[in-house]
């Protein structure tokens, strides 16, 4: 889980480099913005996302992506040495992160092959 948390700090530092609407000041604010987006996906998201399940059916789950961004603009706030110019970076920085992490998270669990 550690690692896990370090390897989303460095895709977040990863990202502030390509994407010119996201700032992190360095490696430390990078943890703590991993660390916050993994609190709030934890305990916040389940929760809005629970309240605004009438129209993410409507949409076809696409107002996730909306939350989404909304609670990476939230983190911005909380975490300092970590900004994001506005909704659309932040949206795009959050489909970023989640097909990375998706993708990183996949190589990293072990295969089993049939003999």
């Amino acid at each position: 889980m550690l690692i896990k948390w370090l390897i989303t700090a460095v895709i977040i530092l990863a990202l502030a480099y390509i994407l010119p609407g996201i700032v992190v000041d360095g490696f430390f604010a990078a943890v703590v913005a991993a660390l916050v987006l993994g609190l709030i996906n934890s305990f916040l998201k389940p929760i809005i996302v629970l309240f605004t399940l009438p129209i993410n059916v409507f949409t076809l789950g696409l107002f996730t992506l909306v939350i989404n961004a909304v609670l990476v603009m939230l983190a911005s706030a909380i975490v300092p040495g970590f900004s994001v110019g506005n909704f659309w970076w932040a949206l795009l920085f959050s489909i970023i992160l989640s097909i990375t992490n998706s993708w990183v998270h996949k190589q990293s669990r072990p295969r089993y092959h049939s003999v």
